[in-house]
C-alpha cells in the first residue's frame, strides 16, 4: 500500500491537521496586511510597499490549500460511511464533536472583542442576535464550520455511491469538478456563463462544484491510488509547484502597491475551489501521505487542531498588532512570529481546556481513527 496506517492511527493525517492549522494560522496573519475598511465602511485591500506585496503573495499563496486540506482528512476517514451504520448514528457522532464547541466560540467571538475593545457592546449585542442565523462579526473564520457542516449532512447520502463506485466513474466525477473550479475565473474575465444570471445561480455545474468535489477527491486518492512514496512525492511537487505558482502570482500581479481594490477581486486566485487550489491541495496531500513516523507532539496537535481553529483569532490580532504596531517589524517577519506565536497560544489554550471534565464539547478533539 502507497499509504502507511498502523493499527492505531493513519499516522500522516496527523501531520496534515498540524499543518494545515499552522497554514490557516498564517493565512490569517497575513490579511490585515493588505485588508482594512475605508472612511465609508468598505472593506478595501492592497498593499503600501513591494515588500509587504511580496510577503503576503508568497505566506498567503502558499497556504490557501489548508481549508481543503482538512476536508479531504475528514473524508478519508469518514466516507464511505462504515457498513451497517445508520444515517442517524453517523449525525450524532459528528455533531456532538463539531456543534458544541462550534457553538461555544460562537458566543465568545461577540463577547471577548467587546472586552477587548475592537467592537462596541451593541455590535457584540447585534451579533449575539445574529448567531441562529451566522457567524458573529470577528469571527469570520467560522464560516468554514458551516460546509463542513452540509458534507457531515451530505456524507450518508454519498457513501452508498462511493461504496460501490468505479475508478472511472470517480474520476469522471473528478473531471468534471475540476472543470468547475474554472468558474471563478470565468466569471471574472467572460462573466455569465452556463445558464448563470441574476435569477439563476444553479449553472450547468453547480452539482459537482463546492467542496463536495474534495470529498471526492479523498475517497479516489485512498481507494484507487496505490502509488510508491517516490511517485506520490513527484506527481505531488509537481502539482504544488503549478498550483502555488498560480496562487501566488494572482495574487502580486494585481497587488499593485498604492492603489486599491475590492478583496474578492483581489483573492480570486485564492479561492479553495479554483482549479490551482485543487492541484496544490491534492499535491500537498500526496506527499503528506508518505510520512510514516508518528510523532507523540503531532498526534496531540492533531487532536487539538478543531479547537485551535476555533480560537486562534483571540490571540492572532493583539499579536499582530504588537509585533506590526508596537514593535515595527517589518512584514515578513510580523507574518512569521504571529503565525508561530499564535500557533502556540492557541495549543495551549486548548490542552488546558482538554483537561476539563467533559472537555470534547468544549474543545471537540478529533482522531485519525479511520470511521471515527
Amino acid at each position: 500500500m502507497g499509504i502507511m496506517e498502523n493499527q492505531k492511527r493513519i499516522v500522516f493525517l496527523d501531520y496534515v491537521r498540524a499543518i494545515a492549522c499552522m497554514m490557516v494560522i498564517i493565512v490569517h496573519s497575513c490579511e490585515p496586511l493588505y485588508s482594512f475598511t475605508d472612511e465609508s465602511g468598505t472593506l478595501c485591500a492592497g498593499v503600501g510597499d513591494e515588500l509587504t506585496r511580496l510577503w503576503v503573495s508568497v505566506f498567503d499563496g502558499s497556504c490557501r490549500v489548508a481549508v481543503p486540506l482538512f476536508f479531504i482528512v475528514s473524508a478519508f476517514l469518514l466516507v464511505p460511511m462504515k457498513e451497517g451504520e445508520s444515517m442517524w448514528t453517523f449525525y450524532k457522532r459528528r455533531f456532538l464533536r463539531v456543534l458544541p464547541p462550534f457553538f461555544l466560540f460562537c458566543v465568545l467571538y461577540a463577547v471577548v472583542p467587546m472586552w477587548m475593545g475592537y467592537i462596541p457592546a451593541e455590535q457584540a449585542l447585534a451579533d449575539l442576535r445574529y448567531l441562529p442565523f451566522n457567524f458573529p462579526s470577528m469571527g469570520g473564520h467560522l464560516w468554514f464550520v458551516y460546509p463542513l457542516i452540509g458534507i457531515y449532512l451530505f456524507i450518508p447520502m454519498i457513501s452508498p455511491w462511493l461504496r460501490i463506485s468505479s475508478r472511472k466513474a470517480e474520476l469522471f466525477f473528478i473531471t468534471v469538478f475540476a472543470l468547475s473550479t474554472c468558474m471563478p475565473y470565468l466569471n471574472r474575465f467572460v462573466g455569465e456563463v452556463w445558464g448563470q444570471c441574476f435569477w439563476n445561480q444553479f449553472h450547468t455545474l453547480w452539482y459537482f462544484s463546492g467542496f463536495l468535489g474534495y470529498v471526492v477527491v479523498a475517497h479516489y486518492i485512498h481507494k484507487h491510488i496505490n502509488w510508491s512514496s517516490a511517485r506520490r512525492i513527484t506527481v505531488g511537487l509537481a502539482l504544488v509547484v503549478v498550483g502555488t505558482t498560480v496562487s501566488i502570482g494572482s495574487f502580486y500581479l494585481q497587488a499593485v502597491p498604492g492603489e486599491v481594490m475590492s478583496v474578492p477581486e483581489i483573492e480570486l486566485g485564492w479561492e479553495f475551489c479554483t482549479l490551482n487550489c485543487l492541484l496544490a491541495t491534492t499535491g500537498c496531500f500526496l506527499i503528506l501521505s508518505c510520512i510514516k513516523r508518528p510523532s507523540v507532539i503531532i498526534t496531540d496537535i492533531s487532536k487539538m487542531s478543531y479547537g485551535m481553529y476555533l480560537c486562534h483569532m483571540i490571540f492572532v490580532t493583539p499579536i499582530l498588532i504588537y509585533f506590526r504596531d508596537s514593535v515595527g517589524l517589518a512584514s515578513g517577519l510580523v507574518i512569521v512570529l504571529t503565525a508561530i506565536c499564535s500557533y502556540i497560544c492557541s495549543y495551549c489554550a486548548i490542552k488546558l481546556l482538554s483537561f476539563l471534565p467533559a472537555s470534547k464539547y468544549l474543545v471537540g478533539a478529533h482522531s485519525t481513527l479511520k470511521g471515527c
